[in-house]
């Protein structure tokens, strides 16, 4: 009994360093190249596995995501939490998925033709890069990125074009996962956020993932 046990701690414990030795290998290799998650782990990206750890009902309540906003999904990729951000904004709102990969836009859009999104029409696919968003000024209630902002060579630009994009008083919500090799500390993204401009509101945490909102403050009308 004794040696069973033994033999499943230390099997236990092989695992987790493999996990956390590849963790460490992978986190280098992106802290020297920047690039977009590629769209084959599209299936992974858009799993209840990874909404365990990262819930979409805990990440609309905390980003602020109400009925009737105007909202841009900033890396939407295959699209993991496109449809239940749709489906919160109503049939009075929109949703702007806009993604670099058109294979990633192609697996969202492959979703969105499935019986279970059928009632889903207030989506539009875009294929854009974060330093030119196809929006006027201040023409959006909302932006949110999810396990993205890490990936943006340009972090500084993007956030920029994002404040140019959304309206005075406008929110911009930020999300990371733990098991993301890009994951940034909450201090990290705030500072990066609160650089470009945006007034820190809230944070919401559980131990895998958390959610910062930020707010573009209205005394800056002119972005």
């Amino acid at each position: 009994m004794i040696s069973t046990l033994l033999r499943v701690l230390k099997i236990t414990a092989y695992v987790l360093l493999g996990v956390v030795v590849y963790q460490l290998i992978i986190r280098v290799i992106r802290r020297l190249s920047h690039f977009p998650a590629p769209a084959f782990i599209g299936i992974f990206l858009d799993s209840d596995q990874r909404r365990r750890m990262q819930p979409a009902e805990d990440f609309i309540k905390t980003a602020g995501i109400k009925p009737g906003m105007h909202v841009l999904e900033v890396g939407c990729g295959s699209g993991a939490y496109t449809t239940f951000v749709a489906r919160a904004v109503g049939p009075e709102g929109k949703v702007e998925a806009l993604d670099i990969q058109p294979a990633m836009l192609a697996q969202l859009e492959k979703k969105l033709t499935k019986p279970a999104f059928q009632d889903i029409d207030n989506i539009t696919l875009h294929q854009a890069n974060a330093y030119q968003l196809p929006f006027g000024d201040q023409e959006l209630d909302l932006v949110y990125l999810i396990t993205v902002l890490p990936e943006i060579p340009d972090q500084a630009r993007a956030l920029a074009e994002i404040y140019r994009v959304l309206k005075p008083g406008g929110i911009l919500a930020v999300a990371e996962l733990l098991l993301d090799p890009d994951y940034p500390l909450k201090s990290t993204t705030t500072h990066r956020c609160q650089a470009a401009g945006f007034a820190l509101q809230e944070v919401q945490d559980n131990f895998w993932s958390y959610t910062a909102r930020f707010v573009k403050p209205r005394k800056n009308q002119t972005g």
